[in-house]
């Protein structure tokens, strides 16, 4: 039997192939929310919703930090056996706000040209020509790219 196999450590997807018959080691990993809280040193501090505890997180462990503002909601997967860490996930849409960005001028809204902005948490993301500083936009967290304008 061929099977691609994803290694929840390191993200590497490897082919293998296993005879009839052949057992395998059952693996249990749990997926719990928390909120994010602040960052301390090169880690992240994270609170479990239902027990409070709080986890630290490396900084390369998590999809789309660059787009993460206090208090949002992370999905973070856990070896169950062991109750490591494997890797936190961002949700794929998040809402920001933009502190910075080149002002538009009237009658480029027909244009496909982007223009960089700056997010509320740093981050850059190249937007159209109409949006402007102070709007909200719904940023992909896995690319970093520009989704919509979000009307408030």
């Amino acid at each position: 039997m061929r099977t691609k196999l994803k290694n929840v450590v390191n993200g590497l997807v490897v082919e293998k192939r296993f005879n009839i018959g052949e057992k395998l080691e059952d693996v249990r990993v749990e997926r719990r929310e928390h909120q994010y809280l602040y960052k301390e040193g090169e880690d992240y501090i994270f609170m479990n919703n239902e027990t409070y505890e709080q986890v630290p997180i490396a900084h390369d462990l998590i999809t789309g930090v660059d787009f993460m503002k206090e208090s949002d909601i992370v999905e973070v997967v856990f070896d169950a056996s062991t109750e490591t860490v494997l890797f936190a996930e961002m949700p794929i849409k998040t809402p920001l706000k933009i502190t910075y960005t080149e002002p538009g001028l009237k009658g480029d809204t027909a244009t496909n040209t982007l223009k960089p902005a700056t997010v509320e948490t740093g981050a850059t993301v190249r937007v159209p020509l109409f949006i402007n500083e102070g709007e909200t936009i719904l940023v992909d967290t896995r690319d970093g790219s520009y989704i919509e304008r979000v009307k408030e």
